[in-house]
Parts: C-alpha cells; sequence; structure tokens
C-alpha cells in the first residue's frame, strides 16, 4: 500500500495530496530558496506529477532559475504560502517544501545543493550527498 501524505497552505484553502514515496528530498542554500522561505535554506520533496492531486485555487509566479530553467511557484491567493512549484528541466514532477505536510516523521533530506551559499554556522545531517 502507498503512503499517502497530505499538505496544505496556512489558511487550508490549497490543498494537495501525494501517493508514494518522494523521488527525492533536498536541501538547498539558493539565495531563490531562501528569500522563498525566508530562512537559510529551503527542503523540499520531488514528486512525479502523477502522484499528487491538488485542490484549491492557485497563483503563479515564474522566474528564471541559475542555470536558465523556468520555474513556475504556485501560492495560495489567500494567505501567500508556496505549497509547490514546478521547474521545466525537470519534467513531469513537482516540488514540495516538505514544511507544507506538517509531518516530522517525513523522511530526511539525503542531498544538499548550492552549498557555496550556506551559512557557515549551517550544519548538516552526516550522510548527505552534496551537489554543485
Amino acid at each position: 500500500m502507498l503512503k499517502t501524505r497530505e499538505a496544505s497552505c496556512t489558511c487550508g484553502q490549497l490543498k494537495l495530496v501525494a501517493k508514494g514515496e518522494p523521488l527525492r528530498v533536498s536541501i538547498c542554500h539558493c539565495f531563490a530558496c531562501q528569500t522563498r522561505t525566508g530562512s537559510t535554506y529551503g527542503v523540499q520533496a520531488r514528486f512525479k506529477a502523477t502522484q499528487i492531486t491538488i485542490t484549491g485555487k492557485t497563483t503563479e509566479y515564474v522566474r528564471i532559475g541559475d542555470e536558465g530553467s523556468k520555474i513556475t511557484y504556485s501560492f495560495c491567493p489567500s494567505c501567500g504560502s508556496t505549497l509547490f512549484y514546478k521547474n521545466d528541466q525537470l519534467e513531469g514532477s513537482i516540488v514540495i517544501p516538505i514544511g507544507a505536510f506538517k509531518d516530522p516523521t517525513f523522511p530526511k533530506p539525503e542531498t544538499s545543493i548550492y552549498e557555496e551559499r550556506q551559512h557557515h554556522w549551517v550544519l548538516l545531517p552526516e550522510g548527505m550527498d552534496h551537489l554543485d
């Protein structure tokens, strides 16, 4: 039986259900993730789009990533929470900030990226893959 996880925006208007395990859970230290989260990094899970069911209204914001990819952020028009985003270079997948799941048992990140922008006092879990 597939594990089912639910995520939502802060006000609960925008929701999604993820069935099965994520393709990857990662920590990203890029400046865009720092700005999006208001923290020193973002932690997100990538799923196949076919694993996700979305309900509620969204507003979108599109930006171009450091390597030229088009990233479309979908957020709640009421509370402004980013619930998911898509990267055109990761076709067929949806990325979800793991905090939206409100689940402290969510699988831990196994990959860390953009570490050249990592704050010097951030400590990462042992055994992670480190990508540039």
